[in-house]
């Protein structure tokens, strides 16, 4: 079965996008520092564990997220064997 790149790299970019904004918002209510979390500052430009950083880490894993599934998909697509088609039996 052949995965559609559009629907993977949409899915995964949305998924990937709102985990980071959830997490940034989880770290900012309880308190926690985020000092691993804020290293995502030097792979998403401008991202930072703040509120305004969780929509730019929102951004930044939308954009991530889309270019990484779609190329998953492709890749699968790729290298996917499709079954020989059997011919009907007369």
């Amino acid at each position: 079965m052949r995965l559609n790149v559009r629907s993977c790299a949409l899915s995964t970019g949305i998924l990937w996008g709102v985990a980071i904004f959830l997490l940034t918002i989880w770290f900012l209510i309880f308190g926690y520092e985020g000092a691993t979390l804020a290293k995502l500052s030097k792979v998403y430009l401008g991202y930072s564990v703040s509120f305004g950083g969780a929509i730019v880490g929102l951004i930044w894993g939308f954009v991530d997220g889309v270019i990484g599934g779609g190329l998953f998909a492709w890749l699968y697509n790729m290298f996917l064997s499709e079954p020989a088609q059997e011919e009907p039996m007369a």
